[in-house]
């Protein structure tokens, strides 16, 4: 067996265990529903709703994965303001209201964050939680990158890949001055824009402006303006027929996204990486990034110029660098089995016992990944049952289960639930708020909710669970100061 086939099926095995189950992914619908009868308990927070956001939305989350949760608050039709002094009190009396109850434990109150946040965990799978008030720019983020999800399957499969790998190297808890969770995708994205040929455009070809400054107003037509310009554009993207296709696979893309980034600390000197134009950045001439006062500056696309690597301290950059090039050299000359360098011990050992089981470890329920169309990216992740979060429990709009199936180890984005489902294959669908429910317009990177207890805690015998590149015009721009 040669090492790029063994690579291959390494990664299979890995994302057989990573990917959540039908499991997983009801223990949080269930938390959710938990959290929003806490809240109701809250005298000032009565008729505030519980929303989901980050890697649950953006179908990026691995099984062992934590819940980002923004609780709206009512506020009409409009996109409410809420000062940091008020979120502040807000989840004090969250608080207060989860150590009164049973069903949660773990309770720490983070206000120092540039975003106050309520971490805690609960005691159904001990899935860590991380609350925040008013964030609608999160849940537009996590929207944003679940749609990129429909350009490219590989995109997902290396974002779960990707962060097991950077636990199993450390590098992946902004708490101790590493990556975040949001930061790698960016770099993932970045990777996909970069290689030759490209497999994602820069976003600014996704949407050509700052998302987080024009959540304002009226909030459905400010989700909708937003929608319509992504679907738009990536509809485009995907009917092109000129565009060039890159046909690398998994592995392929794996290891050049380590060779790419093995003199990421030399790089970031002098420059900065940008998804937004999907190529390095001069921080001298990048106006808006100056002056230099971070190790590494990944720009946040979404909300310019937000550093979204801001984390990263000069020491661990260079931990980070290591990671790169040390796993680089192991998996590009097989000097080891591949498993020893993408995993952590515990996550070794359920893959290991899985490989033992044979095909059966792979009939576990796993939860079916929805479907795009040609005509309509944002079309239900399930088909014309899209799920749908009436403010006070996940359900079926049109009633029943589903049953369809597509590549069985992805789960669905059952969090796209606030979207009515069109029927019709040539229909976008039209993002519509909760009754009552507003956030806030102050931006906030989904990093500063990302909980780094992606550890998995359950008992391991539990179970476990495109082409899309564009033509020369990307290539051009990307591979510029490469």
């Amino acid at each position: 067996m040669n090492s790029s086939h063994s690579l291959a099926a390494t990664l299979n095995d890995i994302l057989q265990v990573v990917n959540p189950t039908e499991g997983d992914w009801a223990k949080r619908f269930q938390i959710i529903n938990d959290l929003q009868s806490v809240v109701q308990t809250v005298d000032i927070l009565r008729g505030a709703t519980v929303e989901p956001f980050g890697s649950f939305v953006s179908n990026l989350f691995t099984r062992w994965g934590d819940l980002d949760i923004s609780i709206e608050l009512p506020n009409g039709s409009y996109i409410p303001t809420a000062g940091k002094k008020l979120k502040q009190t807000l989840l004090l009396d969250v608080l207060k209201a989860l150590k009164s109850l049973s069903g949660f434990h773990g309770i720490k109150y983070i206000s120092h964050a540039r975003v106050p946040i309520l971490k805690c965990n609960s005691n159904n799978g001990n899935i860590s939680c991380d609350i925040s008030i008013n964030n609608l720019s999160g849940q537009m983020k996590s929207k944003l990158l679940f749609w990129i999800n429909g350009i490219d399957d590989r995109f997902r499969d290396m974002v779960l890949i990707v962060k097991e790998w950077a636990k199993a190297h450390g590098i992946n808890d902004p708490k101790t001055g590493t990556f975040n969770s949001y930061s790698l995708s960016l770099l993932i994205i970045f990777h996909f824009q970069t290689c030759e040929p490209a497999i994602l455009p820069p976003l600014s070809e996704i949407y050509p402006g700052n998302m987080a400054g024009d959540l304002f107003g009226v909030r459905a037509i400010a989700e909708k303006n937003i929608e319509d310009i992504c679907s738009v554009n990536i509809n485009r993207i995907k009917s092109n027929r000129s565009r060039v296709i890159n046909r690398s696979s998994l592995a392929d893309l794996f290891i050049s996204f380590l060779a790419k980034f093995c003199d990421i600390n030399t790089k970031a000197l002098t420059q900065g990486i940008s998804p937004y134009n999907g190529q390095w950045e001069d921080i001298d001439t990048n106006m808006i990034w100056q002056p230099k006062t971070y190790a590494l500056f990944i720009e946040d696309p979404f909300e310019q110029p937000a550093n979204c690597a801001r984390a990263v301290g000069q020491r661990n950059l260079h931990k980070i660098t290591q990671a790169f090039q040390t796993s680089y050299q192991k998996l590009s000359t097989n000097q080891t089995h591949p498993l020893t360098v993408l995993v952590r011990p515990e996550v070794l050992s359920i893959v290991t016992r899985s490989q033992h089981a044979g095909p059966g470890m792979n009939q576990l329920r796993l939860h079916p990944q929805g479907r795009t169309n040609q005509a309509g990216i944002l079309r239900g992740p399930t088909g014309p049952h899209l799920q749908t979060y009436n403010g006070n429990q996940y359900q079926n709009r049109n009633g029943g289960s589903h049953s369809q199936t597509h590549r069985g180890a992805h789960g669905p984005t059952q969090a796209q639930q606030r979207y009515p489902s069109q029927n019709s294959s040539n229909k976008r669908v039209n993002q519509r708020p909760l009754q009552g429910s507003q956030s806030t317009s102050e931006s906030q990177s989904q990093d500063e909710v990302v909980s780094n207890n992606d550890t998995p805690k359950r008992n391991p015998n539990n179970g476990y669970s495109s082409q899309n590149p564009q033509g020369q015009r990307w290539r051009v721009r990307s591979e510029r100061n490469e």
